[in-house]
């Protein structure tokens, strides 16, 4: 078996992650205060600019279904190298960009390949190493993923503050080129997982239909009304395909994705159900307080304003590391809505809100959003065998990626054109979002209650052996079900 010089070395494998997952995600965050730049050095409208950030995302969205099946045909090593080097062409691409067509192409190479190696890379280091390395990866995640989100904007500050955006570009580059190189140095072939699975393609077309018309629509909201036919229309319909989607696995004998299994058990419903909530509440909390910050200060002191969000992130890793072998675990995602809404709440204050009150709303909203989505994603994958991590993970950050970024734009949307001004359609939206935190965290601890679970501490070992789950998630809603049978209140319900 051919294998890398740095093969099953923890440090080089996990460096490989890092810089395969902080390109795309890190400038996706940071294009705010670029995109006129772009859009006049590269003769794009506003419009193309918004679509090409959509088709990026919906790509993102696509990729982490397209992963799994990959990974049951296909060597799955092998595939990955394949991801970073395609990674490369399309970061470089994006920065050497002379027209829309060549900058669009690569953006939207950038999104497809971060999604499809997170589901290639994170579960073979995660369970491709001793328990002790589990939790260094959680928090490597959570670094990665909302570490580079968070720092996004004032890196694009620093950016636009220099009039350019093809160093932050060619940068992103380099960062994947030498992710490419990790690839090829931590190389250690596999098989694919499970050759005789069903090639189900339509899981993959339903996915695609879904995203890319969702994506469409919701892009097209920065130059039409809500309910124009190029906006309803393939947004509604994007829904519903994806809707589709996840009925279609829920019934099928053979499903490629483990929708069944996730959503008839109590916590993986909980945590995907906390982690959809956190994305879209997430939405109000920074993108749109950043919009009506943006004609009172340049864009590098914007960024800098949301700098403690970053520190809210690296905190929130630490507590991650902290509780990950603890019952404290399950409670993390709940202490993230409570943080979530707390800073949504300190926005509300004044809108737009004084240089305190954003710097203390930020670091709380990066707190926040550190606490929900990875531990809510390391909460359902729990739940289930360690064999399936891989399409626990593909699950969550699908539907992740559908709440938090499809919703920006239509958050956008409704804060420019309800309220009579955009300060006024700004404290709505930030309301909404601060019902979003509160009924997210409720909704989570009901099911809880409802199912009847109990946090407990997971037994790692057990986990990694693919013995059985990390601990016993009961059926969704079994404790209700049992107290209706008995005739008693649920709080008197028996375990």
């Amino acid at each position: 078996m051919r294998q890398g010089p740095l093969a099953g070395r923890y440090p080089a494998v996990a460096a490989m992650v890092m810089f395969a997952l902080i390109p795309y995600l890190g400038l996706s965050a940071a294009l705010g205060p670029l995109t006129p730049i772009i859009a006049k050095q590269l003769h794009m409208s506003p419009q193309t600019m918004s679509l090409s950030s959509g088709l990026g995302n919906a790509a993102y969205a696509v990729g982490t279904v397209l992963a799994v099946l990959f990974a049951q045909h296909l060597p799955q090593r092998r595939m990955m190298v394949a991801y970073a080097a395609l990674l490369v062409i399309g970061s470089v691409l994006a920065a050497a960009a002379t027209d829309p067509g060549m900058y669009i192409a690569g953006h939207v190479i950038q999104g497809l390949c971060t999604s499809l190696l997170l589901i290639a890379a994170v579960p073979p280091l995660a369970i491709g190493f001793p328990a002790n390395r589990l939790r260094t990866t959680a928090v490597i995640m959570n670094v990665c993923i909302f570490g580079a989100v968070a720092l996004g904007p004032t890196v694009g500050g620093l950016q636009a503050n220099a009039n350019g955006w093809r160093p932050l570009f060619w940068i992103v580059a380099a960062i994947s080129a030498t992710a490419l190189l990790l690839a090829l140095l931590t190389f250690e072939d596999a098989p694919p997982a499970d050759p005789e699975s069903p090639r189900d393609l339509r899981v993959v077309a339903l996915a695609a239909i879904g995203c890319f018309a969702a994506f469409f629509g919701a892009s097209e909201l920065s130059s039409h009304r809500f309910l124009d036919t190029l906006t309803i229309v393939p947004l509604l319909g994007g829904l519903a395909a994806i809707v589709l989607l996840i009925v279609y696995q829920y019934r099928a004998r053979r499903p490629l994705l483990t929708i069944r299994t996730m959503l008839s058990s109590t916590i993986p419903v909980a945590g995907i159900v906390v982690a959809l909530f956190a994305a879209a509440a997430s939405v109000s909390a920074n993108a749109l307080t950043a919009g009506v910050l943006a004609s009172r200060y340049g864009p590098l002191h914007l960024g800098l304003l949301y700098l403690p969000e970053v520190a809210g992130a690296a905190i929130t890793a630490v507590m991650l590391g902290v509780v990950f072998n603890k019952r404290a675990i399950h409670y993390l995602p709940l202490a993230g809505m409570i943080a979530l809404a707390a800073g949504i709440a300190i926005f509300l204050v004044e809108v737009p809100s004084s240089e305190t009150l954003t710097l203390v709303g930020s670091g709380l909203t990066g707190v926040g959003l550190g606490a929900t989505v990875a531990p809510a994603l390391f909460v359902a994958g729990f739940s289930l065998p360690s064999a399936n991590l891989q399409r626990v993970f593909a699950i969550v950050e699908l539907m992740r990626a559908v709440a938090a970024f499809m919703i920006a734009p239509i958050f956008a949307h409704f804060a420019a054109t309800v309220g009579g001004s955009l300060d006024a359609g700004t404290t709505d939206a930030l309301w909404i979002g601060l019902g979003l935190a509160l009924g997210g965290g409720i909704i989570g601890v009901a099911i809880y209650a409802l199912g009847g679970a109990r946090p407990v501490a997971p037994d790692i070992d057990r986990f990694l052996a693919g013995e059985a789950p990390a601990w016993h998630s009961p059926p969704l809603l079994a404790r209700a079900r049992r107290s209706i049978a008995s005739g008693r209140p649920i709080t008197e319900s028996a375990d």
